[in-house]
């Protein structure tokens, strides 16, 4: 059965492109590139670019694209949308191009952003990334794992959670509900694709004005984490959570607002799930140490 292989890109519409240019490549330490169209395009590694920022006024995300692996695969997947009942379309030749890919399909999700399905990114590039200086390690992990994660917020949380297993045909990873306050809880569940990721998409119930709540990079060096929280301090970026680790993806990370106000996680560590072996868990706390909230948390 066709599957998602991994998350591959997602595309942002903002108000102030300089200021993710900066903010990119001064504080995170992505490559940036500015594309025939007028967009930011930021590199993780050889793709063109892994977040596309295109000038808009939402500040949110508007699509996220996704690997199938084989043209095989993505026919596949295509026809058991369809059977789903789910209005999937086939975009123009030049979006297509737009995003580096040869074919490209949209489904858009009940949270308000769409999903885009394709096979094998073209102009991919020999240097990199080109990716700014002030990294001390060899940059992200991604290849087969893909950029990261999405959080996107529910608009109803159970019919989201059963959307993103039931018609994407996401992995169940674990769930996590804690208690923030007597009878209050904050609640996530957790996806991943094919090629293992702890997820590459979560859901939850938080209060958010964004359709994203945050996206999450994993660097391959520790100390990256460290310095980007560094250079954030003392650049005055909002933090939202403080350095923590969390129990289920294992990830040491924190969490800091973008230009565009939903949050970014910048991380290291995060766990490869083996599908013979995995377990999930149901975990009763967000953070198993720090991740402090600051009163700057994402509205």
């Amino acid at each position: 059965m066709a599957e998602l292989q991994n998350l591959a890109y997602v595309v942002v519409a903002a108000s102030d492109l300089d200021e993710w240019r900066d903010y990119a490549r001064g504080v995170i330490g992505l490559g940036t590139v500015d594309t025939d169209a007028g967009d930011l395009g930021l590199r993780m590694d050889d793709h063109p670019w892994r977040l596309l920022i295109e000038p808009g006024v939402d500040d949110d995300l508007t699509h996220a694209g996704w690997d199938l692996g084989s043209d095989a695969d993505l026919n596949d997947y295509v026809a058991a949308l369809r059977a789903k009942g789910q209005d999937v379309r086939e975009l123009s030749a030049d979006l297509a191009a737009k995003r580096h890919v040869s074919r490209l399909f949209s489904l858009v999700d009940p949270n308000g952003f769409a999903h885009e399905f394709f096979v094998s990114r073209t102009d991919v590039q020999q240097d990199g990334g080109a990716l700014s200086p002030i990294l001390r390690g060899p940059g992200f992990q991604t290849g087969d794992l893909g950029i990261g994660h999405i959080l996107p917020v529910s608009k109803n949380y159970e019919e989201g959670v059963r959307w993103y297993q039931d018609v994407l045909g996401l992995r169940y990873s674990d769930r996590i509900r804690q208690e923030m306050a007597p009878g209050i809880y904050a609640d996530a569940t957790f996806f991943h694709s094919a090629t293992g990721r702890h997820h590459s998409l979560a859901t939850g119930t938080f209060p958010s004005a964004k359709r994203l709540n945050h996206l999450m990079l994993e660097y391959r060096d520790m100390n990256d984490v460290g310095l980007a929280y560094e250079r954030a301090k003392k650049a005055g970026i909002p933090i939202v959570l403080e350095l923590g680790h969390h129990p289920n993806d294992q990830m040491f990370s924190f969490y800091m607002r973008t230009p565009s106000g939903f949050g970014i996680e910048l991380g290291y560590g995060g766990v490869v799930i083996e599908e013979d072996t995995w377990e999930p868990q149901l975990y009763d706390v967000m953070s198993d140490w720090g991740h402090a909230r600051n009163m700057t948390m994402v509205d």
